[in-house]
């Protein structure tokens, strides 16, 4: 607002209100009657919301946008437009982050173990620990390459298992499946859906599963959409957290990564395909941000 701005460089002694108020073509009774005003009720109203808004962009690690920060107040109790959350964050000079282009490092291997696309691209389960999906991406530390592989409930996109390392053995992928295992406890039979990357289509990732009563489903080769869910989430990884900051070494991103899981993504963060519930929230029943309202 101009005669915000004029109050601004007045306080600061720089310039005298009239050669303000002249250069910006506005009437210096006009100035003075801002001046003296009282707050109206929307104005107030307003700043509340914009000192919400601060606090839930620093506890979120500025990473909301309108439609997840809208989400937000609405828990919170504060039934606004998006449009007026889209004006508060604009003024306060908030915005949330977009992710980078990404690049598929799918590479398929001698021989290997063929198995069904049992999802055909329903990314969808009707209960916990029905069906999972996982991938591998990559991570530039000073020390060199990391990897990081990942299980994904398809029910509440909660991250049930990952693993991080300096290598891209089979290891790597049964590690994030272990969590999973000991931390969800499956039913026989669990799905667990990938691409056709050499650890994923290996004898040894075969019969870890068939070990472990998991149903191998595998995409087609190359094609993104097959396993999109894991992609998404990757997109928002590093996104949120891995193009935040330079990465030192494996150590600092596995310690870093955990915190990011547990206090952030699973429990905090509020997804579009779940109705802007988080995954803990989904997982307790909610179906709709209402019920959550305060």
């Amino acid at each position: 607002m101009i005669f915000a701005a004029i109050a601004d460089w007045v306080d600061t002694d720089s310039y005298p209100v009239t050669f303000m108020c002249d250069q910006l073509g506005v009437s210096t009774s006009g100035y003075y009657r801002w001046r003296g005003h009282e707050p109206s009720a929307h104005e107030r109203e307003d700043t509340l919301l914009t000192g919400l808004i601060r606090a839930f962009f620093v506890r979120l690690r500025g990473n909301p946008g309108v439609r997840r920060m809208h989400a937000e107040l609405v828990v919170a109790g504060h039934r606004i437009s998006r449009k007026r959350v889209w004006r508060l964050m604009q003024a306060a000079g908030l915005q949330g982050r977009h992710p980078r282009a990404w690049k598929k490092t799918t590479t398929p291997g001698d021989h290997p173990v063929s198995a069904p696309d049992r999802i055909g691209r329903s990314f969808t389960a009707e209960h916990v620990n029905e069906r999972w999906c996982g991938d591998i991406t990559y991570i530039k530390t000073w020390d060199g390459w990391a990897y990081v592989a990942t299980v994904i409930d398809l029910h509440s996109r909660a991250l049930v298992g990952w693993a991080a390392a300096d290598h891209m053995r089979t290891s790597l992928i049964t590690d994030a499946l272990d969590m999973a295992i000991i931390h969800r406890r499956p039913p026989k039979g669990v799905i667990f859906h990938s691409d056709r990357g050499t650890q994923y289509t290996s004898h040894e990732f075969d019969k870890y599963c068939r070990d472990h009563n998991i149903r191998r489903s595998l995409g087609k080769t190359g094609i993104c959409y097959d396993n999109a869910v894991s992609e998404s989430f990757f997109a928002t990884y590093k996104k949120e957290l891995i193009h935040t900051r330079p990465w030192p070494n494996l150590k600092i991103l596995i310690k870093e990564t955990f915190s990011w899981v547990e206090e952030y993504y699973n429990r905090t963060r509020r997804h579009s395909t779940l109705g802007y519930l988080t995954p803990q929230e989904y997982e307790l029943g909610y179906r709709n941000i209402t019920e959550l309202a305060a």
